[in-house]
């Protein structure tokens, strides 16, 4: 089993909040927009970090994560990149690909909207933690925490935090 700190749209902000919740997860995964590096590199100091990097990161980001991650996590097949969208209205990017071999499991950020919801035609779950940085819009800051095992996705929980 793994615990899971899923994130995404930090645009440079780190802090004790966020680390915290690393620190009780086994893996943290981001879902681009890291903005400095600075923030990648305080979560891999203290747990394993699978990322993307976002339509804000430079060149630096671009170079050391990739446009869409594809792994297998306990027997769930995970794709994850920053501007994807969501079932009904993939982004075009990925829409043919995802039809022809979706995951179990696909996460993107980029709209600073918490959403997670089942695609039933593709048979997938899709999962947007929303923003945990302070830059954008949104009113509330968010992350996701849940686990995975043996093939299952389960003990999904929100966490909000005040901007």
């Amino acid at each position: 089993m793994k615990k899971i700190l899923l994130l995404s749209d930090t645009h440079s902000h780190i802090d004790n909040h966020i680390l915290d919740h690393a620190q009780q997860a086994d893996e943290v995964w981001h879902a681009g927009d890291i903005g400095d590096l600075k923030v990648t590199d305080a979560l891999q100091k203290i747990k394993p970090l699978r990322a993307v990097f976002g339509n804000i990161d430079d060149t630096e980001a671009r170079q050391e994560f990739p446009l869409n991650n594809r792994f297998v996590c306990e027997g769930v097949d995970v794709w994850i990149t920053h501007i994807g969208g969501y079932p009904g209205r993939y982004s075009p990017a990925i829409r043919e690909e995802i039809r022809a071999n979706p995951p179990k499991l696909f996460i993107c950020g980029h709209s600073h909207i918490l959403k997670v919801m089942p695609d039933k035609k593709l048979g997938l779950l899709h999962m947007n933690p929303g923003a945990i940085g302070k830059h954008g819009f949104h009113k509330v800051r968010t992350m996701l925490r849940f686990t995975i095992d043996a093939g299952k996705i389960d003990n999904l929980e929100v966490i909000q935090v005040d901007r």
